[in-house]
């Protein structure tokens, strides 16, 4: 029987560890929180930080894992990446190039030495350092941690009287203790975040969504609803999809699963935001698999385990998909989530829900301040877009 190690305990985890043993694999999830719900459902839990690689990697070697990942676990990537390395198992990229696209300090300085689309950007460690470099920047400016995923620690600055508190924020938010600041850029449309694939390097499995955010909530930044297919014109996409080949070239990726996040803006050009070697968070992989009838997340398995993959095709989604991520704008104590019933069975297709009666909520900040997700299938567009402005009728949070 194949082991396969999963990096972390979160649930999003848990469709993976299910998956995996429908494959008659064999689950072992690892991290230092040992009541982390995924390791309720997998075969054997081990205590070790994720972001110690030298402690998983010696970890991995006595269990004598075939296969590891760090799925929706944005901190233990490289660990992955370079476990997997060191014991010449599969992954999606050398320990090298996912250093490179999990630093966004890093990453932006690759993309503007191969000629991409890139803002201008700068990586620092002090606070210091920053501010005296303040007008190097074409305001208003974004400043997030280096090392952080699902918004958290990110800010815009208009006012340069605002950017120590945000270089505090970016900071607080990040392992390294590293931050960057790069010019804002305006965006036409919406921002992108979906799951691809690769094979032997070759992107065969675009995708791209549109990625919404609510104005209202406590980080403003922070994805609150992403829908498929995406509304962006197809020249963009075809656009992006020849940048991330070319990226993928560079960098001499082969198979697997990454999350990218893209746009277009109003400057007419179309944007790698970010790239990362593991499947996105907010269950988009699960979406996606359930949107296209293929299965990103089985592939994915299957890849780290060096088994043969299935046949893997650009997407065509069954009608409109939309993720709804279920937030709060206020701290206090959850009552209920209550749904329309009607709406529910005409609509809803799945329901993740992270929190029950009687927690703490706290504002949405981050994608770790969710209250978890719907899943919605529409027949079209404005279907789905006449719901979303209502969405408050049919979906109500019920804190005191």
């Amino acid at each position: 029987m194949k082991k396969l190690m999963l990096l972390g305990g979160l649930r999003y985890l848990i469709p993976v560890i299910e998956e995996a043993h429908k494959l008659g694999v064999y689950v072992i999830t690892a991290d230092y929180l040992p009541n982390n719900i995924a390791h309720k459902y997998s075969d054997e839990y081990c205590n070790v930080s994720i972001v110690d690689k030298e402690a998983v990697f010696a970890k991995a070697c006595e269990l004598k894992i075939d296969g590891i990942l760090s799925h929706a676990v944005d901190p233990g990537v490289t660990t992955a990446a370079y476990v997997a390395e060191k014991m010449g198992l599969p992954f999606q990229c050398s320990y090298e190039a996912a250093c490179i696209l999990q630093d966004k300090s890093r990453f932006r300085k690759f993309l503007a030495d191969n000629d991409f689309n890139c803002p201008k950007a700068r990586g620092y460690s002090d606070a210091e350092s920053a501010l005296k470099e303040a007008n190097y920047f074409n305001w208003p400016i974004i400043v997030k941690p280096v090392d952080s995923a699902g918004s958290k620690g990110v800010t815009k600055v208009t006012d340069p009287a605002d950017l120590p508190k945000a270089i505090d924020t970016a900071l607080a938010a990040s392992i390294s203790k590293n931050f960057i600041i790069e010019d804002f850029l305006d965006i036409a449309g919406f921002q992108s975040s979906a799951d691809v694939f690769t094979i032997d390097g070759k992107l065969v499995y675009p995708a791209y969504s549109d990625q919404l955010f609510d104005k209202n909530a406590a980080n403003p930044y922070t994805p609150a609803i992403e829908i498929w297919p995406a509304s962006m014109e197809q020249k963009f996409q075809d656009d992006l999809t020849q940048q991330l080949q070319r990226l993928f070239t560079l960098l001499k990726v082969k198979s697997g699963i990454y999350n990218v996040e893209s746009r277009v803006c109003s400057n007419g050009k179309a944007y790698i935001m970010e790239v990362s070697p593991r499947g996105g968070g907010n269950r988009i992989a699960e979406l996606q698999d359930m949107a296209t009838g293929q299965s990103l997340i089985r592939n994915e398995i299957m890849k780290a385990l060096d088994m043969p993959l299935d046949n893997i095709n650009p997407p065509v989604y069954d009608g409109v998909w939309c993720n709804y991520i279920l937030h709060s704008s206020r701290e206090g104590t959850l009552v209920s989530i209550d749904i329309d019933p009607t709406f529910q069975e005409k609509y809803i297709r799945d329901i993740g829900l992270i929190v029950k009666p009687g927690d703490h909520i706290v504002p949405f900040t981050g994608a770790n301040n969710s209250l978890g997700t719907l899943f919605l299938q529409f027949d079209s567009r404005e279907e789905l877009d006449a719901c979303l402005a209502d969405i408050l009728k049919y979906v109500h949070i019920n804190i005191k």
